[in-house]
């Protein structure tokens, strides 16, 4: 099936695509923070750069994009797969996945926790608040096993 936008106009929206702050990015940093939760985003110095990170609590959540992260619940209809340039959108995705699961095994050898929230689920805001409380517990100060630097 041929693309229904010009080549032009398809390249001008694929440059739109921001790679971290998205919109569910964001929507997902609102809520931590109304909640009582404070983070770090987008660290260089661990595995995949994630994108919301709790030193304290020595947990990471990741807010994968549907189609690009190729969320894999059948019911969502965000991850369906193009159809023109099969050639070029197969491996690319399946490079994303990859890429995914090597930054999150990475990231669990090294002690973290890692918590993914799919952008379709950010359209149900309580029940993923109610999952993050669950991953992360209470919100405030957290105990560690790592002291306080002083």
């Amino acid at each position: 099936m041929a693309d229904k936008i010009s080549r032009d106009a398809r390249s001008a929206n694929m440059a739109k695509i921001r790679s971290t702050n998205t919109k569910p990015e964001i929507a997902v940093r609102r809520m931590l923070h109304a909640a009582g939760y404070r983070f770090r985003v987008h660290r260089k110095d661990l595995p995949g750069k994630p994108d919301i990170v709790f030193p304290s609590r020595m947990a990471i959540v990741q807010v994968h994009g549907c189609f690009w992260h190729r969320h894999p619940d059948p019911d969502c209809k965000d991850a369906a797969m193009p159809k023109s340039r099969l050639e070029y959108w197969v491996p690319k995705l399946a490079r994303n996945v990859e890429r995914d699961t090597e930054s999150t095994e990475a990231l669990e050898a090294l002690g973290w926790r890692v918590m993914v929230v799919w952008d379709c689920e950010t359209r149900r805001p309580a029940e993923v608040l109610e999952r993050l409380q669950e991953f992360l517990g209470p919100s405030g100060p957290a105990t560690s096993e790592h002291p306080p630097t002083t």
